[in-house]
């Protein structure tokens, strides 16, 4: 059996887990043993004071600045909850300054405490915040900033029938845009970074703005009346989701993605890609059809 480089490396992965799992044990363990359990009962203001710090200091700075450059709320508040803790790089400071002198063994003390206490309170911070959201319907947006923006705004259709969709037009949606070009097929792209979307309008090509994966996205490129489906884009996951949701919104639809994996081609396939290509397998069929002629493997 031969394995791609993707898979190789992501079975080495999956391999050194275990390893990886001692070493934080090992090292979590050795922390544990630096913490003086007196301290909780020798300085309970200060240790008040120091998680008063971590557990509502940090996370309330956090959350006022990232809602300062106008960024959701959502976002605000996972990265609040994200700051209410202090992990490992703490210990070290902490020891660094009690070896060179600048720090009392007290403050290590506080500050080995209150990272226990924060690890340890935290998932309830987060559990918290999960339920505020689903309260208040807060949403995380994508990755696109300028797609998050008009995350509710309602998207035009397009009025192409019979047609072809492109989704991502970095280097192989490229390819495939200039043949159905010359081939004179109607098509449209859908592309949610800004720079390649910026390229295509260019190109004076029909595009829809946004991640192909949401459902309004793939609603205004009229899926159900066309005819051809390109998935261009890297992310074998996405690429899946927006296959699964292809497939339902037309049956007949014939769909060919690209994968990168053996596991990303099963995977495409199994949410109703027609057709899958992977990068190295067409590499290497390439080269033995130069050395060869036509192979089949």
């Amino acid at each position: 059996m031969i394995l791609s480089e993707s898979t190789l490396s992501q079975r080495a992965a999956e391999a050194s887990l275990p390893l990886r799992d001692a070493f934080a044990v090992l090292f979590f363990v050795s922390v544990g043993m630096l913490f003086n359990p007196a301290v909780l009962l020798r300085n309970p203001f200060s240790l008040t004071a120091t998680l008063i710090v971590i557990l509502f200091c940090n996370p309330i700075a956090a959350y006022l600045i990232v809602r300062l450059f106008r960024h959701p709320m959502a976002t605000a508040l996972t990265i609040g909850a994200s700051l209410a803790q202090i992990g490992e790089f703490s210990f070290i400071l902490a020891a660094l300054g009690v070896n060179l002198k600048i720090l009392p063994q007290e403050g290590q003390d506080l500050i080995l405490a209150g990272a226990i206490l924060s690890i340890l309170v935290n998932p309830f911070y987060f559990a918290a915040i999960t339920r505020l959201k689903a309260k208040f319907q807060l949403v995380e947006p994508s990755g696109n900033l300028a797609a998050a923006a008009k995350e509710e705004e309602e998207i035009p259709p397009t009025a192409l029938r019979d047609h072809t969709v492109v989704v991502g037009i970095g280097r192989v949606g490229t390819i495939v845009a200039e043949r159905l070009r010359r081939e004179g097929k109607p098509f449209l792209v859908i592309e949610e970074r800004e720079k390649m979307a910026e390229a295509a309008r260019k190109q004076t090509l029909e595009l829809i703005v946004g991640n192909a994966a949401d459902p309004r996205v793939l609603k205004a490129a009229n899926l159900s009346a066309a005819r051809w489906l390109f998935i261009a884009i890297p992310d074998g996951f996405e690429a899946g989701q927006v296959s699964e949701q292809a497939r339902r919104a037309n049956p007949k639809l014939e769909i060919i993605a690209r994968a990168h994996s053996d596991a990303e081609v099963e995977h495409l396939q199994k949410h109703g890609a027609n057709f899958v290509i992977m990068g190295e397998r067409e590499i290497a069929l390439g080269m033995l059809d130069h050395a060869f002629g036509r192979s089949v493997l």
